[in-house]
């Protein structure tokens, strides 16, 4: 080889160098927003991947229902089936609220979790169970081995996968925890918020936009309209459409929350009636990199104290 050709070859290899050296710093940004937030992809997997990964070892998936029938007349191959009922109770009148973290421990230990497993959540209502299972999680300070299903078992069938009826045996675990109480936004906090339109929070109303703007009460609720100071982002905004249990893309999904006024540097505080709905603007909002808080109380009992509220 001569001095050329050798000369050639160290300039070829340096650009090599320079444009791997170029991928790896623009890589990030394919998954930054706008707002300048990363979007957090882990958090949903899709039912192709789910299919190549159902064998792992350390995978598990679980089924969030109301009814048990929803889960008996056949799910995805291995699942297990947890309750609604287990992992919310009511407290002082309020319902859906968490149970204690060692009632929630228990819960999630009899159903196989430990602190490796991967875990996969799917269930009733178009997904708003499963996000309740992750807020849970999240709450036990679990959330970051867990991810939800983009488009449910719905779309798993609708591809002609796998079903099944056999209920998996299930071995007992024991399951480390750290509680986030830190996430939980009180009434009395709540209320501050609601005080001023300014400030780094935004306070995101979950429910229909017909029990927003007070032309609908809410079921079991003594006051119509909502939290001064809240914008109304209805959580089905956030699938693909009326039919669909698909969330929409991710820039999609962020032009909504930026047109509600959450931009970079905001914390998203969502409500609805009684913290289901809202548990899917909380996943929505974690999932695109905002600071994420949720009021559980909801609009159940803000509409139960003395606080006004606004139509």
């Amino acid at each position: 080889m001569n001095h050329w050709q050798e000369t050639r070859r160290t300039l070829s290899v340096w650009a090599l160098v320079r444009l791997l050296i170029l991928t790896a710093a623009l890589a990030p940004s394919i998954w930054a927003s706008d707002a300048g937030n990363s979007f957090k992809t882990d958090m949903l997997v899709s039912t192709e991947w789910l299919a190549d990964h159902l064998r792992d070892s350390n995978l598990i998936v679980l089924c969030i229902v109301d009814d048990e029938r929803f889960y008996l007349a056949g799910h995805i191959p291995g699942a297990r089936m947890i309750r609604l009922a287990q992992i919310v109770t009511t407290r002082e009148a309020i319902p859906n609220e968490l149970p204690s973290p060692s009632n929630l421990q228990h819960v999630f230990e009899a159903a196989g979790l430990s602190n490796n497993s991967h875990i996969i959540l799917y269930g009733e209502r178009s997904g708003i169970l499963a996000a309740r299972a992750y807020f849970t999680l999240d709450y036990l300070g679990l959330a970051d081995r867990a991810a939800l299903l983009d488009g449910g078992v719905e779309k798993w069938r609708a591809e002609r996968r796998e079903d099944s009826t056999a209920v998996p045996a299930v071995r007992v675990t024991k399951l480390g925890i750290r509680p986030r109480p830190e996430i939980l936004v009180s009434l009395a906090q709540m209320t501050e918020y609601s005080r001023s339109a300014k400030g780094d929070a935004v306070l995101m109303d979950a429910r229909p936009p017909s029990e927003y703007a007070g032309e609908k009460l809410s079921e079991d609720v003594s006051k119509a309209g909502h939290i001064p100071n809240a914008v109304g982002l209805y959580w089905r905004n956030f699938l693909r459409d009326d039919s669909s249990t698909e969330l929409k893309p991710a820039n999609e999904l962020e032009a909504l929350f930026h047109a509600s006024g959450v931009t970079a540097g905001k914390e998203v505080v969502s409500y609805c009636r009684t913290g289901m709905q809202s548990s899917f603007s909380y996943f929505v909002a974690k999932y695109l990199g905002y600071r994420t808080r949720m009021y559980d109380g909801s609009f159940y009992e803000w509409s139960r104290s003395s606080p006004p509220v606004q139509h």
